[in-house]
């Protein structure tokens, strides 16, 4: 493919509460073995874009030791690879990144040094499956200077979350506004655009010049009157993790077959970093309904409608419903947990209960000793 990738990776939701705290969003394990990021990788190299920067920042330790190897999503070896660049203090320049085209401006060179015309830039805290080459193809035939990839969000979804859009008949935007107060529109910008390369690095040297920091607010918005910024309207599955609620739909959502079968029994596959971790084991008394058990399980209880991700154990009489355990946690017996996402490498003490009946989601952060005398 004739372009070249970028993911931003390096924001921070306070909406994710405590699961936030010792990772980026882009990093939340995902449905079992994944992990948020992996998708947009996936999706990158599916489309044969052979070189991708991941810019990442905030909490970026779980993360940068996810992506330390590029052969895991097979990006070119020889030409191109997977570039982690994060934050660096230099001569010219002493400051984080203070916003998605600051980041992208303090790794300009990666953009001068490519020889690829386009870029696709994403974000890597969503859920979803794209062939980029259609973005591009679409890019192209509107001889457009930005596209947007867009979704219809339904009625019961907060748009305000999102930038919302509002299209002519030809498809090219005429109004966009970035997490408005309130909103009636319901098509939403995913965070997904295809640019000239030369394009781009104009508009970034341009942002520099003025002390500009957001490529939605001081490059979208600012343009939408003066280039031609086309929306490329998503049809499929897509769903961003920003929020706890979200993040928990999210993962949900696989427990039904139809998303299942598409993410990972259609072509193109999604892929992931792989551990060598031993099946899961289902001990005499374990009872598993409609359920997502990575490698590395122990089940002696009873698991109804939950995700279950790697070395989790649960203990005798322990029931599980409606829950998110993420890696490493360990479940003594006789525990009873509904509605809740369970923080990974915790130890849950026997004969505890924890049970949510409403809004929001329950996290559960325990940290006990876990061997005893």
């Amino acid at each position: 493919m004739r372009a070249i990738g970028i993911v931003l990776a390096g924001g921070n939701s306070n909406r994710m509460k405590e699961l936030s705290n010792r990772r980026a969003t882009a990093a939340m394990p995902m449905v079992g073995g994944y992990r948020a990021i992996d998708f947009v990788l996936s999706n990158m190299s599916n489309s044969h874009i052979q070189k991708v920067a991941v810019l990442t920042q905030y909490n970026a330790k779980s993360l940068n030791s996810h992506l330390n190897s590029s052969k895991w999503w097979d990006f070119g070896r020889k030409q191109g690879g997977l570039y982690l660049f994060t934050p660096t203090i230099t001569q010219d320049n002493g400051f984080w990144y203070r916003g998605t085209a600051d980041a992208i401006a303090q790794n300009l060179e990666f953009l001068k040094d490519s020889h690829e015309p386009y870029v696709v830039i994403a974000s890597g805290d969503c859920i979803y499956k794209m062939d980029f080459n259609e973005v591009l193809s679409y890019h192209i035939a509107k001889r457009a200077d930005i596209t947007v990839v867009t979704k219809q969000l339904g009625k019961e979804e907060d748009a305000t979350r999102f930038g919302t859009v509002k299209t002519a008949a030809d498809g090219r935007i005429v109004e966009f506004e970035e997490k408005p107060v309130e909103t009636s529109e319901t098509m939403i910008s995913t965070g997904i655009y295809v640019i000239r390369r030369r394009q781009l690095i104009e508009m970034i040297e341009r942002c520099i010049e003025e002390e500009r920091h957001d490529f939605v607010k001081d490059i979208l918005i600012r343009h939408k009157n003066v280039k031609k910024i086309y929306a490329y309207e998503m049809n499929s599955y897509w769903s961003n993790i920003a929020t706890v609620d979200s993040y928990y739909r999210t993962n949900m959502d696989f427990l039904e077959k139809e998303t299942r079968d598409y993410f990972f029994n259609e072509y193109p596959n999604i892929y992931s970093k792989v551990e060598d971790l031993p099946p899961a084991k289902y001990n005499m008394g374990a009872n598993v309904k409609n359920s997502l058990v990575a490698s590395g399980c122990i089940i002696n209880g009873a698991v109804e409608n939950s995700v279950l991700f790697k070395e989790v154990f649960v203990g005798n009489n322990c029931t599980i419903k409606n829950s998110i355990i993420l890696n490493d946690v360990y479940i003594g017996d006789n525990v009873y947990i509904e509605n809740c996402i369970v923080e990974s490498r915790g130890t849950i003490r026997a004969n505890t209960s924890y049970k949510n009946e409403g809004e929001p989601i329950r996290i559960v952060v325990e940290k006990n000793e876990r061997y005893v005398l």
